[in-house]
């Protein structure tokens, strides 16, 4: 890993967050996600399995994470599973992680090697009643392949096919949700890098400019900042190729004249920052570019006066485009007769904002929570409205990290440049 090592204290609070919500005599298993092939004898590169990291810190491969805390051996009701080490194949991959080195990552004081496990994890199961498995039930998975979590509670539910078995994924969506202080001082250094990579860009940025030597940019300020790299790919998108949510060929030239959207945000100790900027290639916004470029920075600061606890999603977008409707008629987007005989299905003002505005935000970019119930305090969402305008070949975006507390929500990239005149100020 890049980064500074964390706070095990952050694991050590989520274990005692889940098992917590753990029935009676039962036990909970996470496996770490599988090293996938990619071409020839070569592997992409690994991606813990969030909710394992969540749990344990742990990055490695072929780990896992028991949780039995009515084991009447107490010494076993935490227990990170580790490979054992092997000098040929650290010889060829690197250093394998020794007990000690998962103790201080993880909080956890009892570490068995995967090939002891077996022995010992037939005597829990034999012990308890419930069993809880994993798996991803990200509301926008796109899952075919058969991944490990899958794989392993097949294998389960046939070998002890009378337990009960239960879904820690119900009890991670809740959890995960809610970040801890802990957590946000790791997320708010992924912001950080962030702010400061932007700045650079401001700098960097002007007409001739390849969009993917922004990406590189990008890239070399995140790892030069101990950054893993970006949190998902970034979004360099000059000219009418704004208007394409999730753009990512960035190989086109920044041309005078031109707006151009970054959608970008670093991955720092498997945390992630989600910012979007929409700057004037050449430094200076035409008086129609700031027209519609505060007629979006309005409404941005307008969800955020309502993004509190209590409101429902479903609310909070009604509310949205109820302000982006006004918004819209007033740059000249919508006239009085579009507002009129709108289809209430398909609203008016989505010919031009055709996305959601907010999304959880965590270990995940698109992190695990609720989208039906009301926001609660401790989620982190996205706050993100857009304009997309195809007449005038212009797509702009503005998004912010934002906490929910009691007190309402505090803007984590309040630092970062926002307005017309910062943006300006800062690339003369």
């Amino acid at each position: 890993m890049k980064y500074l090592p964390l706070n095990p204290q952050i694991f050590i609070d989520n274990r005692q967050r889940f098992t917590a919500k753990m029935e009676k005599n039962s036990i909970a298993i996470f496996n770490s996600n599988d090293e996938l092939p990619m071409n020839g004898d070569a592997l992409l590169p690994f991606v813990q399995n969030s909710d394992l990291f969540w749990l344990s810190g742990i990055e490695q491969e072929d780990t896992m994470v028991i949780l039995y805390p009515d084991n009447p051996d107490p010494k076993y009701r935490e227990v990170l599973v580790l490979v054992r080490p092997n000098e040929l194949k650290e010889k060829w991959n690197g250093h394998l992680l020794r007990k000690n080195e998962g103790e201080a990552i993880s909080g956890i004081k009892k570490i068995v090697w995967l090939d002891d496990l077996e022995g010992l994890l037939q005597q829990w199961i034999h012990l308890t009643d419930t069993i809880y498995l994993n798996t991803n039930e990200n509301d926008r998975k796109a899952n075919e392949v058969p991944v490990r979590d899958y794989r392993y509670a097949a294998y389960m539910c046939e070998r002890y096919p009378l337990h009960n078995y239960k879904r820690s994924a119900r009890i991670m969506k809740e959890l995960r949700a809610i970040k801890t202080p802990l957590e946000i001082e790791v997320m708010q250094k992924a912001i950080d890098i962030t702010d400061n990579t932007f700045r650079r860009l401001l700098k960097f940025i002007q007409p001739g400019v390849m969009e993917y030597e922004i990406d590189a940019e990008i890239w070399h300020s995140f790892l030069s900042q101990r950054a893993s790299g970006p949190a998902y790919g970034s979004i360099i998108a000059s000219g009418d190729r704004a208007r394409t949510l999730h753009y990512i060929e960035n190989n086109q030239e920044c041309k005078d004249g031109e707006l151009i959207l970054m959608d970008f945000g670093a991955r720092y100790g498997n945390y992630s920052a989600d910012l979007t900027r929409t700057i004037p290639v050449n430094g200076k916004f035409s008086k129609r570019q700031k027209t519609v470029y505060n007629a979006c920075l309005d409404l941005h600061y307008y969800c955020a006066s309502i993004l509190k606890p209590g409101i429902s999603i479903n609310d909070y977008t009604e509310k949205v485009g109820d302000k982006a409707t006004e918004l819209f008629h007033k740059i000249g987007l919508l006239k009085k007769s579009d507002i009129k005989n709108e289809d209430p299905e398909n609203r008016a003002y989505r010919k031009y904002l055709y996305h959601g505005i907010s999304h959880h935000l965590g270990i995940d970019v698109h992190d695990l929570g609720t989208r039906s119930e009301p926001i609660k305090a401790g989620m982190v969402f996205t706050i993100e409205p857009g304009i997309y305008i195809e007449e005038e070949q212009m797509g702009v975006r503005i998004e912010d990290n934002y906490w929910i507390t009691k007190n309402g929500n505090k803007d984590l990239m309040k630092n970062i440049p926002i307005t017309v005149e910062e943006i300006e100020t800062l690339m003369k």
